[in-house]
């Protein structure tokens, strides 16, 4: 049998060598949501033409996903931090193999725009569940690098998604491609059962058996720490979605790329940003959790010269390249920083109900840097979008403080 590890110097409670299984189970279930929402993105011309829909009609699927996202971070947080983290994320995991079913089997827009929001609480819930049950198996020292690793199963999904797309779209049309994770969906599940244990931490819990009034007003003792959460979280979404939102649309409008050409561009920084959580991830171990993400902004706004104002089409591209590996390394640091701050007794609930509340609200982001381009040029609008968010981010992340290394059964 594996040890279990309770000494206070572990900063931890885990059985030796199960955190690997957990954090597999994270990565692969934040991988999945990003495949299904960014193939959504993909295919939403293809849907409009087969539902007789306006760009703008089509534009309010995706806002559905993003509407019923904080409730799923409510739900299924809720469910993890009473009932333990495995158990409901095969349920959440189950419920995304359905939600693909549904998704290419729909029949009206109508019913496309129930099935994207029941997506939403869906995609909403796996987040918080999943990094919660990697970072409280993950040994101490390497909380950041594993935290990094996990992160990055986002941007792995939308490379997987760009290439499913243009590769199998002309083939296999729009329904058929919402299929390809049902099978990966369904594994997991298993996996999850056989594979993965559940939380030590959660299972030596004081808080566990908490239900009803009780749960309520532990949740709302914590409401200062969620406020902040929230406020870091939006800026940190700011940051992500103000350099990869538009990007495409400018490497169209200001470079004349074509739409292939400009996916590919985004998943070669996609792909790169992998090795930025990892790299700022593991150098947060090490430096801190803060500093290694007001390291990887400070890198970023540097960069910006270079991602929006390069002289040629070779270094353009380099500069995306470098610029996610900056944005998504601080980003890498986010799921151990977060765990790490939040006590066990709503350590679910907390970080993914904040995530994805601010996930809303960073969504005006868009809007803001196509406003900058109606008044100036498109990379005049990226530059002074990307420095403003930077510089917010920056600021939430110095005025914040940080429990490195924090024993997490707390």
């Amino acid at each position: 049998m594996s040890a279990i590890d309770l000494t206070a110097d572990s900063g931890t409670v885990h059985t030796t060598g199960t955190h690997i299984p957990a954090v597999a189970a994270g990565f692969s279930g934040w991988f999945l949501d990003a495949f299904d929402f960014f193939l959504v993105t993909f295919c939403l011309t293809a849907m409009a033409r087969e539902f007789h829909k306006t760009d703008a009609q089509m534009a309010l699927v995706i806002t559905m996903t993003m509407f019923f996202r904080p409730v799923g971070g409510f739900l299924f947080g809720l469910m993890a931090d009473r009932y333990g983290r495995r158990i409901p994320l095969m349920i959440n995991i189950g419920a995304f193999a359905v939600a693909e079913i549904l998704t290419g089997l729909s029949t009206s827009y109508t019913m496309l725009l129930v099935v994207r929001g029941a997506f939403g609480i869906v995609m909403g819930g796996t987040w918080g569940v999943g990094a919660t049950l990697a970072m409280e198996g993950a040994p101490k020292n390497r909380r950041g690098f594993l935290s990094g690793l996990l992160q990055q199963g986002y941007g792995l999904g939308y490379v997987v998604a760009a290439i499913a797309f243009f590769s199998l779209y002309e083939r296999t049309g729009w329904r058929n491609l919402f299929f390809l994770g049902i099978v990966p969906a369904l594994a997991m599940v298993l996996f999850i059962r056989f594979r993965v244990r559940e939380s030590e931490v959660w299972k030596h819990s004081a808080h566990k058996r908490l239900t009803g009034a009780k749960q309520f007003r532990e949740i709302v003792s914590h409401w200062k720490l969620f406020l902040y959460l929230l406020a870091f979280m939006t800026m940190m979404l700011f940051a992500s979605h103000g350099t990869q939102d538009m990007y495409p649309t400018f490497l169209q409008r200001q470079w004349g790329f074509t739409k292939a050409h400009s996916a590919l561009v985004t998943a070669a920084g996609g792909t790169v940003a992998l090795l930025g959580g990892m790299s700022f991830g593991f150098l947060s171990d090490h430096w801190g959790r803060r500093k290694s993400i007001l390291l990887a902004f400070v890198l970023a706004a540097l960069v910006i010269p270079l991602w929006a104002y390069a002289p040629n089409q070779t270094l353009l591209i380099v500069g995306a390249m470098v610029m996610q590996l900056m944005v998504q390394g601080a980003w890498g640091v986010v799921p151990a920083h977060l765990a790490e701050l939040s006590p066990s007794s709503v350590r679910a609930l907390l970080p993914g109900f904040a995530y994805q509340s601010a996930g809303v609200i960073a969504g005006l982001v868009v809007f803001i840097e196509a406003w900058y381009a109606q008044i100036t040029s498109y990379a005049t609008a990226m530059a002074l979008t990307a420095i403003s968010v930077f510089a917010l981010a920056f600021i939430m992340t110095l005025v914040g403080h940080e429990k490195h290394g924090a024993d997490l059964r707390h």
